[in-house]
């Protein structure tokens, strides 16, 4: 693809509308390594972790191993796409970069990065669901470091008081008649996240797809059965009013609290889950008619961008495939709270912290919210459906008038 300024400023534009679901924020030096330097730059989207780390000690180690000396750079997720665009167009770009996974396909429309299959890289031990995430007219651009998405946490406490049994709860029916039971127990229902950003569509995303929802159709009769349970459950007092100013942390804060039945949330989530003074348990989101809904992919993917210096690539490589060996996947993604993107590391997992059993299951039906073709489309699909939330949850429009100008707004994207 061409390096064109407008498709780069174009691409930038569309980074910055995919707001981060799972990184945290900071920054510092933007330049990259040129020439024969045996220094190799890598960014990432984790400055919560420094050098003293373990995953900054993996990296060194990885740098080590392929003999040269890496300077890695953490950033906030989106400001690391809007930097690797412009630091592309200079002519600057890092060595190797870990990137959001919905990014990956503004980038390769960027034309700044490889195929995994022009460098040798090996893909096959990988789910197909989870590098899909980062797959583009059938080629893969980037190795996924791990994958997180999304379950429902519940208070065991609160169910038994209601008597419902988690395991009965398997479908929309099923679920919806326990929250009832818990209101009348006394208790709150459901929190979850339904901000005006990405993490909205993300967390609304089980549902819609749980319905049988296409995101090429956003007023269909499924879009709109999604939209009208959770506007259901906000007008019948399951849900609290303020789900449309929570953001995911916010939404696990009111859940913490030990007040609410259930909590839509994420991988990332169990660290803090182990510190609740109450007990609690994890199950699948239901389909609306039964089994587990599909749930959006989160995580990142090892890429290495378009270099002009093409020597580069070979200790690039080894970098890569250091990362992402089935050996250290295990301390990486353990580190992370991520679930391996390999089977075999899976089973490691899941036979060292049982507790994750639900959320490999949950993994194994996730998509990629690019996947399907969507590509680069998929930002102007996302932004106007988070908006059809809002307008629906308020009271504003009926989902079906909202997803209906939803659909509109998209058409025109």
């Amino acid at each position: 693809m061409r390096h064109t300024r407008r498709t780069l400023l174009t691409a930038v534009v569309a980074v910055g509308t995919l707001a981060s679901v799972t990184a945290c924020g900071g920054g510092s030096d933007s330049s990259a390594s040129s020439g024969k330097s045996a220094t190799y730059a890598f960014w990432d989207p984790y400055p919560q972790f420094d050098a003293s780390s373990d995953w900054g000690k993996r990296v060194t180690q990885c740098g080590t191993e392929a003999g040269v000396k890496i300077k890695r750079t953490g950033y906030d997720t989106t400001d690391l796409g809007n930097k690797a665009l412009l630091a592309a167009q200079q002519g600057n770009a890092p060595d190797v970069m870990l990137v959001d996974n919905p990014v990956v396909s503004t980038l390769v429309e960027a034309g700044i990065l490889n195929k995994t299959s022009d460098l040798g890289l090996d893909t096959a031990s990988f789910q197909k669901n989870i590098i899909g995430a980062g797959t583009l007219d059938g080629a893969a651009y980037g190795i996924p470091i791990g994958a997180n998405t999304l379950a429902l946490y519940y208070n065991k406490q609160i169910l038994s008081a209601a008597k419902v049994d988690p395991a009965s709860i398997k479908d929309w029916t099923s679920l919806t008649a326990a929250l009832q039971k818990v209101k009348a127990a006394g208790k709150k229902g459901i929190t979850f996240s339904a901000i005006n950003t990405e993490e909205g569509s993300f967390q609304f995303l089980p549902w819609f797809w749980g319905a049988g929802g296409d995101l090429t159709k956003l007023d269909s009769a499924q879009g709109v059965a999604a939209l009208s349970l959770w506007k259901g459950w906000v007008d019948d007092g399951y849900a609290p009013k303020d789900v449309l100013q929570n953001t995911q942390t916010t939404s696990w804060q009111e859940f913490a609290t030990g007040e609410y039945a259930f909590g839509e949330n994420g991988t990332w989530q169990l660290g803090n889950a182990d510190k609740a003074k109450f007990g609690y348990g994890v199950v699948n989101i239901p389909a609306q008619k039964g089994g587990s809904a599909p749930v959006p992919t989160g995580g990142e993917f090892v890429t290495v961008p378009v270099q002009k210096d093409t020597a580069r690539y070979d200790v690039s490589k080894k970098i890569v495939t250091c990362l992402t060996s089935a050996k250290n996947l295990l301390p990486t993604d353990t580190t992370l709270t991520y679930v391996a993107p390999v089977a075999a590391v899976q089973a490691e997992q899941v036979k060292a912290n049982p507790k994750l059993k639900p959320w490999v299951a949950a993994v194994a039906a996730a998509r990629g919210r690019t996947s399907g073709g969507l590509g680069t489309k998929y930002p102007t699909i996302s932004q106007p459906l988070w908006t059809a939330v809002q307008s629906s949850l308020s009271g504003g429009k009926s989902p079906k008038d909202a997803l209906s100008t939803a659909q509109a707004a998209a058409g025109k994207g």
